[in-house]
């Protein structure tokens, strides 16, 4: 998975940066719950978690100052800027989501309905056109996240951005009396940071690292390279376990390797993790060539070739035959906090090709 949050200052990120938090816990253990799979249960190879590279944007709702009529006068609206998300790509899910503290004791024991509606067209005079997408039966004494599913409208948004006019939102009594956001408990754009409303969607994405090393070259200072060129002589980020010399070459099998973020320079884009254990693969693909080293047949003619022909024909190389993934939470080129899962990153196994 990946997320975007609309740039703003780094503290107003603490909202989505919880969330994403979680989101990646729980990717984690995905991740790891897909790899425990035998190489046949068909659940791993339907599961859309397990198959594909998605990636959740996560964008700041605005609040607007805006003058509703006096039947709307406690209502809210929200836009969000959705430029971030790439052309072409369908939005698979999206989700609003605001919070409800506890609301004002005078409504303590009452039920609130919150609503949520789609702005279709809007109005110099009187009141804009909606559209109502989803709405809560809550508690008013209840507080947490509210979560609207909002797919439709942000599929929408994305291939007709001239129609996107945000969202409105209304409380109101089961006797259907309009509320103040604020006593209902709401909380807007001057409420806690951790605790201001977003957006997120989420979308296949490229399972590609290549933007996200491009933008460490260009955005970052230099300074910061020098330290990390300086990092790595005394620190290297690339630890590995073995060290075997050309004559005392083992055959090939997979070593430890972490990979620091920090000491490669990155702390200043990549959030989390601080590194992880990529492990490589190394030794001789030397004849004969038993079962454990997970030799393809190429593999295994070429080392009959070679040991004809050993200055025309080179042994097969070790390399990875199985790759998982891992999930990186990271600023990207435009100082959008993503959280993002990329496959083949980490070596699961190792053999002669």
């Amino acid at each position: 998975f990946c997320i975007c949050v609309s740039f703003w200052s780094d503290v107003s990120f603490t909202a989505c940066k919880l969330f994403m938090g979680g989101v990646g816990v729980l990717l984690q253990y995905t991740l790891h719950v897909c790899d425990s799979f035998p190489p046949s249960y068909s659940v791993k190879q339907t599961s859309p978690i397990c198959s594909l590279s998605l990636c959740a944007l996560c964008f700041r709702a605005v609040e607007r100052d805006k003058d509703f009529s006096h039947h709307r006068r406690h209502y809210r609206e929200f836009r969000f800027d959705l430029t971030q998300i790439p052309e072409g790509e369908a939005v698979t899910a999206a989700e609003f989501r605001i919070y409800k503290d506890h609301s004002h004791v005078r409504y303590e024991n009452i039920t609130l309905k919150v609503t949520i509606y789609q702005v279709i067209k809007e109005y110099p005079n009187r009141d804009a056109e909606t559209f109502l997408l989803d709405s809560k039966k809550i508690r008013a004494t209840d507080g947490g996240w509210l979560v609207f599913d909002i797919t439709a409208t942000s599929n929408h948004w994305v291939l007709n951005p001239q129609q996107n006019m945000g969202l409105q939102l209304s409380v109101e009594t089961t006797d259907g009396r309009s509320i103040n956001m604020k006593s209902a408990g709401i909380i807007g754009r001057n409420g806690p940071q951790s605790k201001q409303p977003f957006l997120v969607a989420f979308f296949k994405a490229s399972e590609v690292l290549l933007r996200s090393v491009r933008a460490t070259g260009s955005k970052r200072k230099s300074h910061n390279r020098n330290k990390s060129r300086t990092q790595q002589k005394s620190s290297p980020a690339l630890k590995s376990g073995d060290q075997n010399t050309s004559e005392q070459r083992q055959a090939c099998k997979k070593h430890e390797l972490y990979v620091s973020f920090r000491d490669l320079g990155w702390q200043d884009w990549i959030i989390a993790p601080e590194g992880y254990a990529a492990f490589y693969c190394d030794g001789e693909c030397s004849f004969p060539l038993n079962a454990h080293m997970n030799a393809t047949n190429h593999a295994i003619v070429q080392t009959l070739v070679h040991l004809m022909f050993p200055d025309n024909v080179p042994k097969p190389c070790c390399a990875p035959t199985k790759l998982n993934a891992i999930s990186v939470l990271y600023f990207d080129d435009s100082s959008n906090v993503i959280l993002k899962k990329y496959r083949n990153m980490v070596v699961r196994s190792c053999g002669c090709h």
